[in-house]
Formats: C-alpha cells, structure tokens, sequence
C-alpha cells in the first residue's frame, strides 16, 4: 500500500507539473498542436510518388519532374554523403495553392531578428503556419510590436525526421536543376542540423544543394553539356542578384550603426531613402534570363528581406573556400567532414 501510495502522489505530482507547464506555455502548446494537424494532415493526405504518377490526371511533365526527384534522391544518397531517408518519396497535392506560410519579424532598425523559442530545435529566426489566417494575424502582430514583419509562402520544408517529408506537388513546377537543388537543400536538413544555427544550417544546405544539383546534372548529362551550362547560368544570375542584396544589406548594416543616438523620424527616413536607392541601382544589373529582372517593380523591401539573404546565402563564400583547401572541391567529403564537426542533435 506504501508503494502504491508513492507511485499515485508522483503521479499526481507529475501531472501537475504538466498542467502547470501547459498554462504557462498555453501559446506554444496550441500552436504546437495546430501545427501538429497541419502536418498529419499533409502526411495523411500524401500519396506514393508510384501512385500519382498512374493517376490519369498526372501529365507528363509531372512524371519527368518525378523522375527527377527520384534521382536526385540516389544521387544524394550515393554519391553526395546525405543520409538515407524516406523523404520525398511521397507527394501532397497542394491543388495549385500554398500549403504553409511563413512569418519572419527584425528590429526595424538593426539586423536582429525577432526569435521563437521551440522546444528540440531551439529559437527558430521564422515561424510556420498552414492556416492562412493564422500567419497574416501573426504577421500583424509582429508590425503592431514595432517590428519590420515578412510573409511569404513555403516552397517546400524538413521536419528533421519527426515525419516522412513529402513533395508539395508546386515543386513540380521547378526547372530541373532548381528542383534537384531544393530536394538536395532539404534532404540536408535531415543530415546536418545544428541546434540554435539557423544561418549555419541554411546556408549549408543552400551551398550543399546548388553545387550538388551541379554535379547531379554533370553527372546525369555530362560535364560542359547544355542542361549543366542552363543551371550553372541561371547560378550566375542567382549569384549576381545575391551578391547585389548582400551588399545592399551590408550598406544598411553601416547607417543602422552609425545611428543609434538618432531620432526614430530621422532614422526611418534615412532607411527609406537607402532602400529606394537599392532598388533603383538594382535596374543596373544585367542578367542572362528574366527571373530576376524587375524584381522591386511591385514591392519594397523591408529588414526582413534581407535578413533572408543574410541566412541563406551570407556563408556562401566560406563555405567554398573551406571545401576548396581541405578537401581539393570534394562536396563529398566536405560533408562528411562537417558531420562529423557538427553532430546533429
């Protein structure tokens, strides 16, 4: 009876604890919960890639683009180190419209961003929603905090294992090398992920992605052919508009700095008058397609934006050198390397 009793008042006491702990972290555990049934319902829904491409609603460039995910998937697994999974073997049809939203928030006047605490991967730079609604309330309550706030819908995402990632079926409407980049970009998510390194972790998979979907065409198609000279064009555009919002934001970063004793008017003036500066220079650049031409006509960027640049793109370059002096340009063995630098946790 003594042990029974013991084993009921740390029952008791542990669920008090957990009551405790859901009152306190009530936000969290309902978003936790809606994003749990967000995702299940992706999972759910989700068929074999086998199966969609027997529907008679599949066209053929959907069964080709398919065929391209399933071999960049060897391909990564064989012969670029990524660890085995059984991601991207499935497929949600998304029906044409986005399945997820994502809201950022930075100080409107320095390059900090507003972090979200969750628990295993840390404090997380942005914030995911499948709820439309969701995302635009969240997104105005970053703006009404004083907050430079971004909304943008999600091309594709990794759960780090927690599910069988599946294609959104909107990837299929990527070039090939864009989409052998962005399967590669993901699958190295659920190979190397550092907690608390947001722009670590992004910029890897960034880095591993497009000079892996490179070797993946060269592979495929051969070194000097016309699909590997495409992708490696379009790079040299992705590169030139990068490294032009690179140093648009580092000029940013030098008046945030040399301001701080400035009043907010005077500060927000300033800002704008940079940042219509950038956009008019930006009508300079020449590039060899036209995605990126025109790319301020509709909208005008705000710390958000290129904070983005700074996570996904800012380590390019020392990526590259590190992987060029210790490992002669293997991407292989490069990652391998840093698997083993940065164990995942």
């Amino acid at each position: 009876m003594k042990l029974k009793k013991i084993i009921g008042r740390t029952l008791l006491g542990l669920l008090l604890v957990i009551v405790v702990l859901a009152v306190i972290y009530r936000d969290l555990v309902g978003y936790g919960w809606m994003q749990l049934q967000g995702q299940l319902k992706v999972v759910r829904e989700a068929v074999p890639l086998e199966e969609f491409v027997a529907l008679p609603t599949t066209t053929e460039e959907q069964k080709e683009k398919i065929k391209i995910i399933q071999e960049a998937k060897q391909f990564a697994f064989g012969e670029l180190g990524i660890n085995y999974s059984e991601n991207y073997s499935t497929i949600f049809d998304q029906e044409g419209k986005p399945s997820m939203f994502v809201v950022t928030a930075c100080d409107p006047y320095s390059f900090r961003s507003h972090l979200w605490n969750f628990p295993v991967v840390g404090r997380m730079p942005y914030k995911g929603y499948f709820i439309r609604e969701k995302a635009i309330a969240e997104y105005e309550n970053m703006k009404e905090q004083g907050y430079d706030a971004g909304l943008r819908t999600a091309g594709g995402w990794s759960t780090l294992g927690w599910f069988q990632d599946p294609v959104l079926s909107n990837m299929l409407n990527r070039s090939e090398g864009d989409l052998a980049s962005l399967i590669i970009h993901e699958l190295t998510h659920g190979t190397l992920f550092v907690k608390d390194s947001v722009t670590f972790n992004e910029n890897l998979a960034t880095f591993i992605g497009d000079n892996g979907a490179v070797l993946f065409l060269e592979n495929k198609y051969g070194k000097g052919s016309e699909a590997v000279t495409r992708y490696q064009n379009q790079l040299a555009d992705e590169i030139t508009f990068k490294q032009y919002m690179l140093g648009a934001a580092k000029a940013l970063d030098s008046l945030y700095k040399g301001m701080n004793e400035t009043p907010d008017a005077t500060k927000q003036k300033l800002k704008a008058e940079l940042i219509e500066r950038i956009k008019v220079n930006y009508d300079t650049l020449n590039f060899l397609f036209e995605r990126y031409s025109g790319y301020f006509s509709d909208f005008t960027p705000n710390n958000t934006f290129f904070m983005s640049m700074l996570r996904y793109n800012a380590q390019q370059d020392v990526f590259k050198k590190e992987m060029d002096e210790k490992f002669n340009g293997n991407l292989k063995a490069y990652l391998e390397y840093l698997k083993e630098k940065y164990p995942s946790v």
